[in-house]
């Protein structure tokens, strides 16, 4: 690919069209006063500038509300630089003298949709976005993203000339070629190889799809491990030397006490990793040979998936909607850690926000912000529990509860009391399958009759990796095989297996897709659950009305061809078919 060289002709710039001025809209925010926005426009008379430029340098608005007002006026995203973590690919597709005659920074490259995410001082400058897809041979889709000049200027200035691939950082660390400016208190904190190697890591860890982040000190060296698909992947061996100032740097950016080693803590922060805002949850806990450092990913862009979107069988789709449509009682996700509850739980969630339903959560800790609900985190941090913030929800007029976690019986309580007196819960729960949720809320102390009227559906799930679509293997199943998929003597269904290739990166699995189990509650199972009947019973009569458990949606995605029959066995037990 060849770089787009500076050229004499500045492009001509099409200013765009807006219905209000600046100044009203920010005068309508709130943001400046009558005064301020008089004063700017005499200074424009003066030096010409727009009046944007006026306002941040006379000091009325910063630089970021401006950019955040002009994108929203615009239609536009904007992206904060300050907290941006650029892709190392796209840096070099483009020059450092070009960028800083046209006010661009490439932020985020995707080879396979040969997407282009370019952060501008003005994005409605054409000549220049023409001007880079010009020089190159394939087609590239540029997404525009709305920055201010000087966050563009400071960050060429930061990212440009340093080396940003992990490799390239640790080579610089180990041969200390510039460790003289880390020692120059004059020179920026990015010049520093440290800082660089955290973010080249975490921004590595996004774009290679990663959940999590493992820093795992040993005795005499370090290991990096992301997991990816729900499967812990090493990626990597660092010296042990390396360990400390990583570990004082996570620590700084997420807001722990770096003095304290012999303590758990846990922090947060965040960065514009490919164009987008990336949360991290870490987690610091003392282990033999140090601390070890754990860092959950929270990606907002894949946190909230539409509910259509989540490969329901379709009627399955259609009867969570209806449990959904009913105006009280409890619904119930259920699953291990890491089985996308919360995920299918925002899902559901963002299936029903409208400005007519007033929705309200409890989560430990907030994961996703969404638009008009209101999501409060329980903890020692707000001195609020699961069971006693329910109660103050009640007196918040909601129409929808979402309650993180059942762990209690007071929990538990709470939660029934709040569907009784006419609101809808959601909730999450530890268990194998929806039918052990019976027994479980039992053992937690609540009375049959409670579970009978109250409990609409619950719904069970799992996640498995998806296989590669490029590089999948037809194979021919043996007879244990045939007897788990229940595949009779005269069928040949088409059964495939792992492969491996360079795009799914020689695992033969690329993403992941949710196996699920739909319980719903009808009049008869109500009645048997009031009678206290066991739970082979229970079983017996969903089993007759055509019960359909986790392990036939696993053999229907094998059959399907959507994944392997090892990767359904590694979640479930598919004995119980036989």
């Amino acid at each position: 690919m060849n770089r787009p060289a500076a050229e004499d002709a500045a492009p001509q710039v099409i200013q765009p069209k807006s219905k209000r001025r600046l100044g009203d809209q920010l005068k309508e925010k709130g943001l400046v006063t009558q005064d301020q926005i008089e004063i700017a426009i005499m200074e424009q008379k003066k030096t010409g500038d727009p009046i944007g430029k006026c306002l941040v340098k006379m000091g009325f608005v910063s630089e970021g509300v401006l950019r955040d007002v002009l994108g929203e006026a615009l239609g536009h995203e904007g992206i904060d630089l300050t907290t941006a973590v650029p892709d190392v690919t796209a840096l070099g597709m483009i020059s450092k003298n070009f960028a800083l005659k046209y006010g661009v920074l490439p932020v985020s490259y995707d080879e396979d949709q040969h997407q282009l995410v370019l952060a501008m001082t003005d994005i409605h400058d054409l000549r220049i976005i023409d001007q880079i897809k010009a020089a190159f041979d394939v087609k590239l889709d540029i997404s525009a993203r709305l920055a201010t000049e000087s966050e563009v200027r400071e960050a060429i200035d930061h990212f440009y000339g340093y080396e940003l691939s992990i490799d390239g950082i640790i080579h610089e660390l180990e041969t200390g070629e510039l460790d003289v400016a880390s020692l120059d208190s004059s020179t920026q904190e990015y010049s520093q190889p440290m800082v660089r190697l955290v973010d080249a890591i975490l921004s590595d860890a996004v774009r290679q799809g990663a959940s999590d982040i493992h820093f795992e000190p040993e005795e005499r060296f370090l290991r990096l491990r992301y997991r990816i698909d729900g499967v812990l992947r090493q990626i990597r061996s660092l010296h042990k030397d390396f360990w400390s100032a990583l570990s004082v740097r996570m620590k700084v950016v997420s807001g722990m006490n770096i003095a304290e080693t012999r303590a758990p803590q846990d922090g947060h922060l965040s960065l514009n990793v490919l164009g987008r805002k990336i949360d991290f949850r870490v987690s610091v806990q003392p282990c033999t040979h140090g601390e070890n450092i754990v860092l959950r990913i929270l990606d907002r862009s894949k946190g909230i998936v539409p509910l259509d979107d989540l490969d329901l069988e379709e009627n399955y789709l259609y009867a969570l909607k209806l449990m959904m449509a009913r105006p009280e009682g409890i619904i119930l996700v259920t699953g291990p850690t890491g089985s996308g509850k919360t995920t299918t739980l925002y899902s559901m969630l963002n299936y029903r926000n409208s400005v007519e339903v007033n929705i309200m959560t409890l989560e430990d800790p907030v994961e996703y912000p969404m638009m008009m609900i209101r999501q409060s985190s329980v903890g020692e941090s707000s001195k609020m529990d699961f069971a006693s913030g329910i109660r103050s929800l009640m007196r918040q007029d909601p129409d929808i509860i979402l309650v993180g976690e059942i762990r209690d019986e007071e929990t538990a309580e709470m939660a029934f009391r709040a569907a009784m007196t006419g609101h809808q819960v959601f909730s999450t729960l530890h268990t194998n399958s929806a039918i052990g949720v019976i027994p479980r809320m039992l053992d937690m102390g609540i009375k049959p009759d409670f579970l009978a009227g109250n409990i609409i559906g619950i719904l069970a799930q799992r996640l498995v990796r998806r296989l590669c679509g490029d590089c999948k293997e037809a194979y021919e199943p043996d007879e244990v095989e045939r007897q788990l998929l229940s595949i009779e003597e005269h069928e040949s269904p088409q059964v495939y297996k792992a492969g491996g290739c360079e795009r799914c990166d020689y695992q033969g699995y690329r993403g992941r897709l949710a196996l699920f189990e739909l319980l719903k509650f009808d009049d008869g199972f109500d009645s048997l659950i009031a009678q206290g009947e066991s739970t082979p019973i229970l079983k017996q009569y969903l089993y007759d009305n055509g019960f359909q458990t986790l392990a036939d949606d696993g053999v229907r995605k094998v059959l399907a061809g959507k994944t392997s029959l090892d990767e359904i066995t590694r979640v479930i037990d598919l004995t119980e078919r036989l």
